[in-house]
């Protein structure tokens, strides 16, 4: 499905992001994977296969500085980038009552402003070439219906509101869509409280859990050309636990 494409995934040293590498790689994709832990991007390219298609870069998404300079790097590795799976994210499961200053910049830093800086510098590039692409942005059921962790869900509805205005700002080169995932089973979701896990799947009509390949599974049909009618679109994985 993604054959002789070239996809940026950030986040992408563990859970849904590392799934979205191996699956992209798999569809026949190039992947630059990038994520500011590079013992887990090391690890990732040992196990990965066909290897000679994983590009790994690492860099802290919050740092518009890091993420200028990696645009720069791909003016000159990989011009025909064309895909952007804007995938990293923190959640630190805490009340807001409790959070401090220096937490709260930490989520919405990498939770919305990575997500804006990529997409910001992914769009500038493509629509100076005239050239089509696709980004897909990780929300969440959180940003959807309201989290526990109000930062975290709140960080996840401004996701959905950039892949709008990003749609409209970037057409009609640039299809943006949103995937909007119920609890998965990363190391991410381990700090969430067992009664709010109890709720999330009472709630839910199918008992099969939503795993990180269901997900990405998603994402690689929203980078593909079988919905190059979508864009502006959120698309919920929560087995059908919120009806709309």
């Amino acid at each position: 499905m993604l054959q002789n494409r070239k996809i940026i995934v950030t986040g992408a040293a563990a859970g849904i992001g590392k799934e979205a590498v191996r699956q992209c790689i798999e569809e026949g994709a190039a992947v630059i994977a990038c994520d500011r832990n590079q013992k887990g991007l090391d690890d990732l390219k040992q196990r990965i296969d066909h290897r000679d298609k994983l590009f790994t870069y690492a860099l802290d998404v919050s740092s518009y500085k890091a993420v200028s300079a990696f645009f720069h790097y791909l003016e000159t590795e990989h011009p025909e980038v064309d895909g952007l799976v804007n995938n990293a994210g923190i959640y630190l499961a805490k009340n807001i009552s409790d959070y401090q200053e220096d937490e709260i910049n930490k989520v919405l830093d990498v939770n919305v402003k990575g997500g804006i800086y990529f997409s910001q510098l992914f769009g500038e590039k493509l629509l100076q070439a005239k050239q089509s692409g696709v980004i897909v942005n990780m929300s969440s059921v959180a940003g959807m219906e309201g989290s526990s962790d109000a930062i975290y869900g709140a960080s996840k509805a401004a996701i959905l509101g950039l892949t709008k205005s990003c749609a409209m700002n970037f057409s009609p080169y640039i299809r943006v869509n949103a995937v909007a995932p119920t609890m998965v089973n990363t190391s991410m979701m381990e700090v969430i409280p067992s009664w709010r896990k109890k709720e999330y799947l009472h709630s839910e009509l199918v008992d099969t859990p939503v795993t990180a390949k269901d997900v990405v599974e998603t994402v690689v049909f929203l980078l593909s050309d079988k919905s190059k009618h979508y864009t502006g679109a959120t698309f919920d994985i929560n087995n059908g636990g919120y009806l709309r």
